[in-house]
């Protein structure tokens, strides 16, 4: 029998002990300087920084640690109200210290000045830890499958032979690469054109447009759930992306002001030799155009990936709207073990409010998904 360890605050020093946790499991943690950025450059964590937790650990009698949760806060707002919400982020416990994981979570969802949980990368092993604390699905959006594109035929068949049975023979792959183009070509598996064209620009980064653009976002959809999309908190989330050149920023423009943007971002998949991006972020102001807009920088980002050799262009939390659209296209999917994106409130006028699906715009942006 194991004695009980310990659960505390975590602290940044716990830093180095956290990672190694976490790579027993094979849990990626970043470095310390990106890791306290989550928290240390958070436009939201600034707002409340001494009453928050960064997380919890648990510390065995002897020291060692046992057990981590990490607890990001992001800022949101619902009808002219800002919220508070916390999301997870890498929930690790040592083999003998299992039984105590449920504590973590506990612990999480015990925070009183948190209006909202979100739980955006949920997977097979925990869905049923956060369904035990009644924490529900989010109503709106397709969260079990992902929605893709094959955007350069010879390294996809690779990589997919490579994770199938770790050696492939080189003469095989332009046979077979040429053979699922065709397949795809004649069942008529492309994106669909969008109706009314529109023209799509690359950004380099979070300008001052983008704060014209967040005021008038927040007006034209004040009954939707819709996080902090300010300049300084779209700095703050995808800045190690961008310092890495792994983030693709594209926007409608009209009369020099933003009307859309979209963001797209690299998820490699190292071990098997995949390249990919994935749409995070959408926004439009013209809510009648933006089906044509998404589906204008869709292509957008599919034409770059085609230049740049990329394997495939991704798509998770697709709007039901748009994914009969592109289900009509018989555009590729892959099944993703769990329902991803969970949500919980302990309010309940909000949870009455966050019962409505019309009240919702998930996305990968939400959560830690895209951080």
């Amino acid at each position: 029998m194991q004695k009980p360890p310990k659960l505390r605050e975590a602290r940044f020093d716990d830093h180095p002990r956290i990672a190694a946790l976490a790579a027993k499991f094979r849990l990626y943690v970043e470095d310390y300087t990106p890791w306290t950025h989550l928290w240390n450059n958070n436009p939201a964590y600034r707002e409340i920084q001494g009453k928050y937790p960064i997380g919890w650990v648990l510390e065995t009698v002897e020291g060692e640690l046992a057990g981590y949760l990490g607890n990001i806060p992001m800022s949101y707002e619902l009808g002219g109200r800002k919220l508070l919400a916390a999301t997870t982020r890498a929930w690790v416990v040592d083999t003998p210290y299992r039984a105590y994981s449920p504590l973590l979570l506990a612990t999480y969802f015990q925070q009183r000045n948190v209006d909202l949980f979100l739980s955006t990368t949920v997977n097979s092993q925990s869905e049923a830890a956060y369904s035990s604390f009644q924490s529900t699905r989010v109503p709106r959006g397709v969260w079990d499958r992902a929605l893709f594109c094959i955007t350069s035929y010879p390294g996809f068949v690779a990589s997919y032979m490579r994770r199938r049975s770790g050696t492939f023979g080189r003469s095989t792959i332009y046979p077979l690469s040429a053979g699922l183009f065709l397949v795809d070509l004649f069942q008529g598996r492309r994106l669909p054109r969008p109706r009314n064209a529109v023209s799509i620009v690359p950004c380099p980064g979070f300008d001052e447009r983008f704060q014209l653009f967040w005021e008038s976002l927040r007006t034209v959809k004040s009954n939707v759930l819709l996080a902090d999309r300010s300049p300084q908190a779209l700095d703050w989330h995808f800045k190690l992306f961008l310092e890495k050149k792994r983030a693709w920023i594209y926007v409608a423009v009209q009369k020099n002001t933003i009307s859309a943007y979209s963001i797209f971002l690299r998820y490699d998949y190292p071990e098997i030799g995949l390249t990919r991006v994935r749409l995070v972020d959408f926004q439009c102001l013209d809510t009648a155009l933006s089906s044509d807009v998404l589906l204008s920088m869709l292509h957008t980002a599919f034409d770059r990936c085609r230049r740049e050799s990329i394997h495939m262009l991704e798509l998770i939390g697709v709007q039901h709207e748009l994914e009969n659209r592109l289900t009509d296209a018989s555009l590729r999917n892959r099944p993703l073990g769990s329902w991803l994106y969970f949500y919980k409130t302990n309010n309940a006028d909000l949870a009455r409010q966050l019962n409505d699906p019309n009240v919702w715009e998930p996305s990968l942006f939400d959560g830690d998904s895209s951080l």
